[in-house]
């Protein structure tokens, strides 16, 4: 019966199969189904089972004649599983594989700027990851942007030695770059991306993260602050933009982007030291797509190049962004570990203001101590939010968690390290059929038998080391 099936049919067949298990077990079936899910795969991830690499990655090039997309992960490598993939493995694969379009290296310690440079006469490479590959360094990256003259997305995660940025001066002529994501990259700062130049047309999606502990080393360094020049930064194409750990000063670096992003859908600020209400206000009046907004800000004045200036965020900038954002879907707000903030910050009466002016879907509030019961109670008057987070918000009791039973479209509700909710706070929930999930995690009064029933599908971890 198989033999007599169009090839059309047994490649739709084959493309449902999401599992590479399952599609490993179905090509072994016959011959025909062998020979056709060859032609057809298009996408292969290996790793610590490939041994001897360079010998496997033949076998598999050749079985496989039309990859486009790769991935290599030696996460958990040890010696005693064989030696890993090296540079003339790179060699193989840009030699067996044309259509390559997509590639991720991870933990991949044995490959040098030599392979990188392999990679150089890929004709369809346009997808380049690395996570932790120790041994490249900037002038392999040099080598493989001018011989790609179609990169479109570039992903460096950990890649500590890389510290000449000639790399980016390059990639910002090109103009093809649409997603860029260096994070932890501990020689590459927030000035060098300036040197995109007129890339920053295309860019759609820009991630850059520093190493935390490596940047509250250098804090005390204002001399890397003061070398910012103002500079003009056309971004009008960025769609979604995510800065962790940046400095951020007015009219300098990164703080440019936030009120210039017209097309700006999705914004991160995770402890970015220096946001302000005038940055967000100019962002909420050029952003008028915005549709999730996650802010992650410092509760105290731990930063010395605060202190003559302090961080302020205030309802000022919510309420212009909900007077100007008029379809926000998600917010998350948080203000990062100790105590109660110091300075005038995100008030319930503000957060409030912003879920009934939007049509918010999902909220996430962590250590947002201003957010209680009565909060709670207002909640159900929003007829959009479908997802519920509360992390450490400590002035919410069963009382308030009581309300939930009430929101209009609630269907997923977290509690985590929630100090005053307990089994009586979810009792009306029990038998309710009103939550589809449940998840529970580290609330010291709350049971797995008293979670038990309160939604369909209910998720427990008693794990209480963050108390102590």
């Amino acid at each position: 019966m198989m033999d007599n099936l169009p090839d059309h049919v047994i490649w739709e067949i084959l493309s449902r199969i999401k599992k590479t298990t399952d599609r490993n077990s179905a090509s072994l079936l016959c011959k025909r189904l062998h020979q056709l899910d060859n032609e057809q795969r298009r996408s292969l991830r290996v790793g610590c089972g490939l041994d001897p690499a360079n010998e496997a990655l033949i076998s598999l090039c050749n079985r496989f004649p039309n990859l486009t997309k790769v991935e290599i992960i030696y996460s958990g490598w040890m010696s005693k599983l064989g030696r890993q993939l090296d540079d003339q493995g790179l060699q193989i694969l840009s030699r067996s594989s044309p259509f390559l379009t997509d590639l991720t290296l991870s933990y991949c310690t044995f490959i040098t700027d030599l392979g990188l440079s392999y990679l150089a006469s890929c004709p369809n490479l346009s997808a380049l990851k690395l996570h932790f590959t120790p041994r490249i360094t900037g002038c392999g990256i040099l080598s493989l942007v001018v011989g790609l003259k179609n990169l479109i997305v570039l992903h460096l995660n950990r890649c500590l030695n890389i510290s000449s940025v000639e790399w980016i001066e390059y990639l910002g002529k090109l103009e093809t770059l649409e997603d860029l994501s260096i994070k932890n990259c501990r020689a590459i700062g927030e000035g060098d991306l300036i040197k995109l130049g007129p890339t920053w047309r295309k860019i759609k999606r820009l991630q850059f993260e520093v190493d935390a502990n490596f940047r509250y080393m250098k804090v005390y360094d204002r001399t890397a602050v003061d070398r910012w020049q103002t500079q003009w930064v056309p971004c009008e194409e960025m769609i979604e933009l995510s800065l962790v750990s940046c400095i951020m000063i007015p009219g300098r670096g990164l703080s440019c982007l936030l009120g210039k992003c017209k097309n700006l859908e999705r914004i991160h600020l995770n402890m970015c030291v220096g946001v302000r209400d005038c940055d967000i206000i100019g962002l909420a009046h050029k952003s008028r797509n915005l549709k999730s907004i996650s802010l992650r800000v410092p509760s105290d004045f731990s930063f010395p190049l605060l202190v003559n200036n302090p961080l302020r965020l205030t309802d000022d900038s919510l309420k212009e962004v909900a007077q100007y954002c008029p379809g926000l879907e998600s917010v998350k707000i948080s203000f990062s570990d100790g105590e109660f903030p110091s300075f005038p910050s995100f008030t319930q009466s503000g957060i409030l203001n912003l879920i009934e002016k939007c049509p918010i879907r999902e909220l996430s509030l962590d250590h947002v101590f201003s957010f209680n019961d009565f909060g709670m109670e207002s909640l159900c008057s929003a007829k959009h939010l479908e997802t519920l987070e509360l992390v450490r918000c400590q002035e919410i009791s069963d009382e308030g968690i009581q309300f939930v039973g009430q929101f209009p479209c609630l269907r997923v509700l977290r509690l985590s390290k929630c100090l005053g909710v307990s089994d009586e706070g979810l009792q009306p929930l029990v038998g309710s059929d009103k939550l589809e999930i449940l998840d529970v995690e580290g609330c010291p009064q709350i049971s797995e038998r008293g979670a038990q029933g309160a939604a369909r599908c209910v998720s427990f971890k008693h794990d209480l080391s963050w108390l102590y």
